[in-house]
């Protein structure tokens, strides 16, 4: 039962990326603004889109679902400096907040064992839950 309440989390956890990623394809006039209000590149928004995909599917997937949970508790906490505007809009800094509560959880993620909760490969067979094959 916790290798499946661990895989829901992963995978509800991993909404927020896919999400993102979309979001910065679909419409990257406002990230774009965020990077390049800072001094980046405007180029980077899509580097980051595709870090997101692939962190995303990672972390549902597996393996390095460790490794992969500290880069996204690290980028968001990275993020959370676009929220600080306490003045103009209130409501980001709840976002601020909330990316924070992500990356707690992704720490405790990280802090897991995660030996057997995988989606695919030699770890999830030492579980009993292994994905389709057909």
């Amino acid at each position: 039962m916790s290798n499946l309440l661990n895989l829901v989390g992963r995978i509800l956890i991993a909404l927020i990326f896919f999400g993102g990623a979309i979001q910065k394809v679909g419409d990257p006039a406002p990230v774009t603004g965020m990077i390049t209000g800072i001094g980046l590149p405007e180029w980077l928004i899509w580097p980051v889109a595709a870090f997101n995909l692939i962190a995303a599917a990672a972390l549902v997937t597996g393996p390095g679902i460790r490794i992969w949970a500290l880069m996204l508790a690290a980028y968001c906490i990275f993020t959370s400096y676009f929220h600080w505007d306490l003045r103009a809009d209130p409501w980001q800094v709840t976002i601020m907040v909330k990316n924070w509560a992500i990356a707690g959880g992704l720490l405790i993620l990280a802090s897991q064992d995660t030996d057997g909760v995988s989606t695919g490969g030699r770890r999830a067979a030492k579980t009993g839950f292994q994905p389709d094959q057909k």
